[in-house]
């Protein structure tokens, strides 16, 4: 008990470090249309990311990276939905910049490995936004978690690994963003490689384990699965977790596959 407080302590501590104080900004919306031609070309259906393609327009997606850059969002000029199109988009942009910089490599933990929130590949302070530095953790936990309060968010960012929610070949955009978002969810969550989801058993991604808190709000993990999943499941039925995989999602593996 005492090993589970400590971690747990630990845990709020440095997740409470990634808060991101509100930022003063009088940039406008920007457009995604670089984005969106990038991973429509780069990026499968399934999420399948062609990354020597991404490195064949290095410049055009480093054009993209210097626009998010160039506008911070605030609640001033941009909507809620505005807001959380571009911080998914500037999320998965810049974990694409990283593999991108780094490539060939086996996976987005080989980047740089460390302690948790402390000094991996998920805390380099690579992204700066009007003058503000950030990494990967600030965007999610900091920003994209707290200030949106939508558990669908967990299934349009993308980690760069097979066990990711695919990486959308499409920008996210204000006009289509529920659409969207409803979606990524529906996919992810019928993907048999990700979850396995039947009236005889329950095995889900880690993802809605680690993240169980953030659908709370929602009425629970299996509220959500039963709204958004291929089938009800059943209250008798145990929610069982999978194993995280991984190994770069330039391919298409699914963890049974993995597992074999």
């Amino acid at each position: 008990m005492k090993n589970f407080t400590f971690f747990f302590l630990f845990f709020f501590f440095i997740t409470s470090c990634n808060s991101v104080k509100e930022i003063q900004s009088s940039s406008k919306p920007i457009t995604h249309e670089l984005w969106n031609t990038l991973v429509k070309t780069h990026v499968s259906e399934a999420g399948i990311v062609d990354y020597e393609g991404f490195i064949s327009d290095k410049a055009k997606l480093q054009n993209y990276l210097d626009l998010l850059s160039s506008a911070h969002p605030n609640k001033t000029n941009w909507s809620r939905e505005e807001r959380l199109a571009y911080w998914l988009n500037a999320y998965n942009a810049f974990t694409v910049k990283l593999i991108v910089d780094k490539y060939p490599v086996a996976s987005i933990k080989n980047v740089k490995r460390g302690i948790p929130f402390v000094n991996t590949v998920w805390d380099i302070k690579f992204i700066k936004i009007e003058g503000t530095k950030y990494d990967l953790n600030n965007i999610e936990h900091g920003i994209i978690r707290p200030e949106f309060e939508d558990p669908r968010i967990h299934f349009a960012a993308n980690c760069a690994a097979i066990s990711c929610p695919r990486l959308r070949n499409e920008a996210y955009t204000a006009d289509k963003l529920d659409k969207q978002l409803d979606e990524q969810a529906r996919y992810f969550l019928s993907n048999k490689g990700k979850n396995l989801i039947t009236s005889e058993e329950v095995k889900l991604s880690k993802i809605l384990k680690w993240y169980s808190g953030d659908f709370k709000a929602y009425g629970g993990v299996r509220k959500f699965i039963n709204d958004y999943g291929p089938q009800p499941v059943s209250d008798a039925i145990d929610l069982e977790y999978l194993d995280y995989l991984w190994p770069l999602n330039n391919q298409d593996i699914n963890y049974y596959e993995a597992k074999e």
